[in-house]
């Protein structure tokens, strides 16, 4: 009599995950522009300067004892591959797809961006040799390089056993994602079957903020509403330029449940349909794909909300919960009340969100915990490095 077999264990993918190789920490360390990494009096952890609004506390915080310090710790969540294995055990997570975290390599010179890049993507491979099945990655482009440099890039990536697709930030080549210079990155990164994680660092300027913001609001609204906005604003940008009619084979994983862009798309929909100019220029029609069309084919959406409301909004949106996928967006937003080497209230909040939202032990939730990130990003060994 055959032996039953047991039925597999349902994964758990992380597709929302970043890390600071060593030596691009380096880099930011020798740089006196943001974005840079320095070290502050009273500060146990060198200090990560991303956002402008931080500028203004840079040099006060440098040399005066007790001035508030700018930026994010750089603890060893950034940067330690150890720690990021520890962090997926902690919380009960199989597979991760790491990424390089904003600004990615937008700042480097022409030159300096290509070898770079190829740098960050050697490591990104050599970490994930050393656990095999458990990490892939998101490669970082050196989109501040010529043309022919970004597309060997892409062909470079492209035979990398663990590289299963490409992170992006909205500037593009620095004039948005509806840049048509950009089309034959977008074609090149869809005929080599990659996917483009899309994920925002820029934000809305910081007159938006009000003058209280710096000083009496912290970083919450240009992270809680800032980069949603910048991801939708984008993507329609794109959707307006024509790029998903373009290149429909771009396939897009879009970062915090795609920005407000399930609440918006109606919205979007309909300021499209009564714009006088575009019905003019013949751009409204009955063969125009609609926002609702290129959300349900060519993208996905993390599950990276923090609510079941936004998470149904997404999940509708999109057509179906086979087309979100978990994430944690490690190492930020760790805790800060406990310790940061024990289970993340942020990371927990988004799996309680699947569980109500769909059911955890359902087929819509293993799902989205894992099972469309495993056939969406084929997340199994093959290949060659």
């Amino acid at each position: 009599m055959a032996q039953q077999q047991l039925p597999t264990k349902a994964k758990v993918v992380d597709v929302h995950t970043h890390m600071y190789p060593p030596d691009y920490v380096k880099i930011l360390e020798s740089r006196t522009t943001i974005p840079l990494v320095r070290s502050f009096p009273g500060s146990s952890d060198p200090r990560l300067i991303l956002l402008e609004s931080e500028v203004p506390s840079l040099d006060s915080a440098t040399h005066q004892d007790g001035t508030p310090v700018p930026g994010r710790p750089l603890t060893k969540h950034y940067a330690s591959l150890d720690q990021k294995i520890h962090f997926m055990d902690s919380h009960g997570i199989d597979i991760s797809v790491i990424s390089l975290a904003n600004p990615w390599l937008d700042f480097l010179t022409p030159a300096e961006a290509g070898p770079i890049a190829a740098s960050i993507s050697a490591n990104f491979s050599h970490m994930c040799a050393q656990h095999p099945g458990r990490l892939f990655f998101f490669a970082a482009l050196p989109l501040t390089a010529p043309l022919d440099t970004i597309l060997a890039s892409i062909q470079q990536v492209t035979a990398l056993k663990y590289c299963r697709g490409v992170i992006l930030g909205t500037s593009g080549l620095g004039k948005g994602l509806d840049d048509p210079a950009l089309l034959p990155i977008f074609t090149a990164i869809a005929a080599a079957n990659l996917t483009v994680f899309l994920h925002p660092h820029y934000g809305l300027p910081n007159e938006v903020w009000g003058p209280r913001a710096t000083a009496e609001y912290g970083h919450v609204l240009p992270l809680a509403l800032g980069f949603p906005m910048e991801t939708t604003i984008a993507v329609a940008r794109m959707y307006l330029a024509g790029v998903f009619d373009a290149v429909p084979a771009l396939q897009m994983l879009l970062a915090h449940s795609g920005g407000t862009l399930p609440f918006l798309a109606g919205r979007i929909e309909s300021c499209i349909r009564h714009d006088g100019h575009l019905v003019r220029e013949g751009k409204v029609g009955p063969a125009r794909r609609t926002v609702w069309d290129v959300l349900r084919s060519q993208i996905y959406l993390d599950a990276v909300i923090y609510s079941e409301v936004g998470l149904k909004a997404a999940i509708e949106a999109s057509g179906g919960a086979d087309r979100l996928m978990f994430g944690t967006d490690h190492p930020f937003f760790p805790p800060l009340e406990s310790d940061e080497l024990g289970v993340w209230e942020s990371v927990e909040t988004n799996r309680e969100a699947v569980g109500r939202a769909v059911g955890l032990d359902t087929e819509e939730g293993r799902g989205v915990m894992g099972g469309n990130a495993v056939r969406v990003l084929r997340l199994v060994e093959e290949g060659g490095e």
